[in-house]
């Protein structure tokens, strides 16, 4: 049996990405702009359909920093953060000067939970400091509680950054994850359901934030025939040669959802005479997970073996998984943090296992992968 290396999630061209480089670069359009940043941006648009404006950008990190310089916050300011998240989510809050402040999770999409949010609002409120912002993560793909998130946003008047990076294609109530925050953020690293190779995009309501931010990521420039700035800029624009990947990656969008969302139907099916092991599933039918990674939960006494276990017996067979996120406020540089919640962040990542989740695995690749669970279910 082939034992090549099957990745957790790898890039998945689509076929007409060469056609929008080689366009590229026979028109000389190599710059961070360009005809395929534009397209690029309509393509996003038009996917997320709620009257928002895109700006093409060179990560989600630099999406989430700019929309917290777009929010007003700065130094000594505080930021609301779900702590089961990537350390991107967090890390530009202190790029700013300000402290994130860790909410715990749900247990029904490992998303910030809302009962803990309210409670951190109050409480930092009480202690003299408004939170100015709140980061809430769609999680795998799986949408946060947006209902409840929202309506504490509107309540204390503290606006979302939501954090689409894994979400793409992902929707609640029928509406797609890009579109519910004051300013959202998707990523297109390697790993996402669409690459540009790296990059991402800010994505707002009101295109005058849009256009703030593509000022300021391209070095904030003023309009003058010299070089002048009023203000500090950064280099966060995408290329157009990057863009070119995304445009063809925009075609196959949908086709990559479909196949994750397959490979999620196959570890229910793979998973379910196995006692102990639960895969993550969308909660109702108001969520709809794109299912970029498919995870599952392992209840050591009842399965008799434990995450590790199967990830290292996994690794043996040149099959790659990885723990759930570690939660932010357990992670070193982050130890002082103010945090609110329980142990849920924790119990998810001491239990939990992303597994493999590419749209492009084959059915070998799920034969492999199979041949693992079934002998450690014997």
């Amino acid at each position: 049996m082939n034992n090549n290396k099957i990745w957790l999630s790898s890039p998945h061209m689509g076929g007409k990405e060469r056609d929008f480089v080689t366009e590229a670069f026979d028109t000389n359009w190599v710059a961070p702009l360009g005809p395929n940043v534009n397209g690029f941006e309509q393509d996003i648009a038009a996917y997320l359909k709620e009257d928002v404006h895109v700006a093409a950008l060179s990560s989600g990190t630099s999406a989430i920093h700019l929309a917290l310089i777009l929010l007003g916050v700065g130094q000594g300011d505080e930021v609301l953060c779900q702590t089961m998240t990537f350390s991107a989510s967090a890390n530009p809050i202190v790029y700013q000067g300000a402290t994130p402040v860790f909410i715990d999770s749900e247990t029904t999409t490992w998303n910030m939970c809302p009962v803990h949010l309210e409670e951190a609002i109050k409480d930092r409120i009480a202690k003299g400091n408004k939170p100015k912002a709140i980061v809430a993560v769609h999680l795998y793909g799986m949408p946060y509680q947006v209902d409840k998130i929202s309506a504490i946003s509107e309540k204390y008047n503290i606006p979302i950054i939501e954090d689409s990076a894994e979400a793409l294609g992902s929707s609640y109530k029928g509406v797609k994850c890009g579109t519910f925050g004051a300013i959202s953020i998707l990523s297109f690293n390697g790993n996402k359901i669409i690459t540009t190779s790296g990059g991402g995009a800010l994505v707002a309501k009101d295109k005058a934030i849009r256009d703030k931010a593509i000022f300021l990521a391209t070095q904030a420039r003023d309009n003058a025939p010299h070089y002048q700035h009023s203000h500090i800029g950064y280099n966060y624009r995408l290329s157009n040669i990057s863009a070119g990947i995304g445009r063809g990656q925009m075609i196959v969008l949908d086709d990559h959802i479909e196949l994750r969302v397959g490979m999620n139907t196959f570890y229910k099916e793979l998973f379910k005479a196995v006692k102990g092991v639960r895969v993550f599933k969308e909660p109702t039918e108001d969520y709809s997970s794109n299912h970029w990674l498919s995870c599952i939960l392992i209840d050591e006494k009842s399965a008799g073996f434990s995450a590790e276990t199967l990830r290292l017996l996994l690794e043996e067979a040149n099959i790659e998984s990885r723990p759930l996120w570690k939660p932010m406020h357990l992670q070193p540089i982050f130890e002082k943090a103010p945090y609110y919640g329980d142990t849920v962040s924790e119990q998810l990542f001491k239990t939990g296992l992303c597994l493999p989740s590419g749209s492009n695995l084959s059915d070998l690749d799920r034969l492999r992968i199979s041949k693992v669970i079934h002998n450690l279910s014997l």
